[in-house]
């Protein structure tokens, strides 16, 4: 059967899902300069594929420009196309970034933490998801493993060939759960890795005749899947600039603020860090994951945690140091939910926050008034109640290009829209579809 070789240009839009066009091969020069055509409705295409009110209507025309530096070609060496594509930057006409494009958007974050606090960021996502045709159970065993170890084989090599360096594999606690994790990556392109990730996940299910699916939670009473966002800094000159030994749990001054910025306004971005109706099934007490705006040591049910560190000299803790953002989600676009937790952060060291204590209490046993006096807030509980706050946050809307966060809302609200009056477990059936 003849084939045409094909490369496939993606954005990773703010449903989560990653769309774009392909082009024969031959074009690469041609399209690496002018992209290829998009459609500014095309934002308001919910995760469901169905399209929210949107301000564009049919007018205006746009390019999805690749970046070479992001191609992606992994052949599975089974017969089957290869997996060749690009990430790309939506651009107006006249070559500015728009409004809308997820990645410009990041871009735009990170140029930002460089201008006030002279670093940059150094991250990588962290991913659970399940495996449809499961196996059963066996949480974290060695059994659960081996069901999957020619996926999990086929999996890390195909990580590897795209260009990312694997780290771990394991069977997670749901299920048919699993995790895998990355080695950190700098600026965008811990963002761009998050999504590259996600795709290798589904490629090579694929090759096992299998689905994978990084929906929230598949069952309201089930394990959900979390994406833990891992985070440092390092100056100018290449050095770690996040911890101090001397600084509270060893925070530098830099991440005090950071870490408290993130904090101060995390009720108003899990709008875009944890963006389904079902994620605030998993953003409730006792679930390992995040409930409140609080700072943890070593706690998996804070939304920002302290990482421990296993080496024994300062500079290898300094290099090993990170903290980790939890209140997240794969509905999330990778490149927006950064950008919103660096903003944050950024906010936060532009107003000097002070560094949070870290809590070793369980604040659900706090009623409002005594979370109040010690600064906490119950994170959302409700993709709408996610929404209202952000849209009441004038510091937070500001971060964003004119008009995004109102696109944004109608976006959410064609989302919600879609689902009705269906219940929960029809609600988890419905991401797990698409996700």
């Amino acid at each position: 059967m003849i084939r045409e070789p094909l490369l496939f240009v993606a954005t990773c839009d703010v449903s989560g899902r990653v769309r774009g066009k392909a082009f024969p091969l031959d074009f690469i020069e041609k399209r690496a300069g002018r992209g290829v055509g998009w459609t500014p409705t095309n934002v308001q295409i919910t995760c469901f594929d169905a399209i929210a009110e949107s301000p564009y209507g049919s007018l205006g025309d746009l390019l999805l420009v690749p970046d070479r530096d992001s191609r992606v070609t992994v052949d599975f060496e089974d017969g089957s196309p290869a997996e060749d594509f690009m990430l790309g930057d939506i651009l107006t006409l006249d070559g500015a970034p728009w409004e809308c494009c997820t990645r410009s958007i990041l871009k735009s974050a990170l140029k930002k933490l460089d201008d006030v606090a002279g670093v940059r960021l150094i991250g990588a996502f962290e991913h659970e998801f399940h495996l449809k045709a499961s196996d059963g159970g066996g949480a974290y065993s060695m059994e659960g493993y081996r069901n999957r170890a020619a996926f999990a084989a086929t999996l890390m090599a195909a990580i590897k060939t795209a260009g990312l360096k694997p780290d771990t594999v394991m069977k997670e606690y749901g299920v048919g759960q699993y995790e895998v994790t990355i080695s950190p990556e700098r600026g965008v392109r811990v963002a761009d890795a998050g999504l590259v990730l996600r795709e290798m996940v589904r490629a090579t299910a694929r090759r096992f005749d299998d689905e994978a699916s990084f929906t929230p939670i598949r069952h309201p009473d089930g394990v959900g899947n979390g994406v833990h966002i891992h985070l440092s800094f390092e100056d100018s000159s290449g050095r770690p600039a996040t911890y101090d030994e001397s600084g509270p749990h060893g925070m530098s001054a830099i991440t005090q603020g950071f870490v408290a910025g993130v904090l101060k306004y995390l009720d108003s971005i899990v709008a875009f860090t944890a963006p389904s109706s079902v994620s605030y099934l998993r953003l409730t007490p006792h679930r390992w994951s995040a409930a409140f705006n609080n700072l943890g040591v070593r706690d998996r049910e804070a939304s920002v945690r302290i990482c421990p560190t296993t080496a024994r000299d300062p500079e290898g803790v300094a290099r090993q140091y990170n903290i980790e953002f939890r209140a997240a989600d794969a509905a999330a676009s990778p490149h927006l939910a950064l950008a919103a937790i660096v903003h944050a952060g950024v906010q936060g060291i532009v107003e000097k926050l002070e560094a949070p204590q870290a809590t070793q209490e369980d604040l659900s046993l706090l009623d409002p008034a005594a979370l109040a006096a010690r600064g906490f807030t119950r994170l959302p509980q409700s993709l709408g109640e996610a929404i209202e706050r952000m849209m009441a946050n004038e510091t937070v809307r500001g971060w964003f290009p004119a008009g995004f966060c109102e696109v944004y809302r109608d976006h959410k609200r064609g989302e919600l829209k879609f689902l009705g009056d269906r219940s929960v477990l029809d609600q988890c059936k419905a991401y797990e579809a698409v996700y």
